[in-house]
């Protein structure tokens, strides 16, 4: 659309299903790059991402040509379906459902991509669900703790 003028940045948080440690570093750059190249494809601009074993972490610049809950189920069903295609994981590798999305200011993104780019070093000092509540208590999200990202308990 002629004179639309945006700026809106997202951070992106989502976990592998029940929270398992699947993410291997021998494959985690492939699937860093197929990430952007479906977040460009869709004509946004990827600045961060990163992330652990079992979640990830992705700052984009968004534009408002497509929903955010459009965005990700591509974002999430492409790279799944590509990681089962390349025989990542030994079983089938499944995104578990639900993300969160944080929007920052122009000012904020240098401090964002920082964060992103130093998750290892996080993920000393705090578990991933401590991390998540830490961004939806300032936010001041309105959540059930029965579904933040738990892993899932079998009987």
């Amino acid at each position: 659309m002629p004179n639309t003028y945006t700026q809106i940045h997202i951070q992106a948080v989502f976990s592998v299903q029940n929270r398992t440690c699947l993410i291997d570093n021998s494959w985690r750059e492939k699937l860093y790059k197929y990430i952007t190249g479906i977040i460009q494809a869709n004509g946004h601009k990827l600045l961060a991402i990163n992330g652990m074993p079992d979640h990830i972490h992705i700052l984009f610049g968004m534009r408002p040509t497509q929903s955010l809950s459009d965005l990700m189920q591509d974002v999430k069903g492409d790279s799944s379906l590509g990681i089962n295609q390349n025989g990542f994981v030994k079983s089938r590798f499944s995104w578990q459902e639900g993300y969160g999305a944080f929007s920052y200011s122009k000012s904020d993104v240098s401090k964002v991509i920082s964060y992103i780019e130093n998750q290892e070093e996080h993920h000393k000092k705090k578990i991933f669900r401590q991390e998540y509540k830490e961004f939806l208590d300032p936010f001041n999200v309105d959540y059930d703790d029965r579904y933040i990202f738990k892993r899932v308990e079998y009987s």
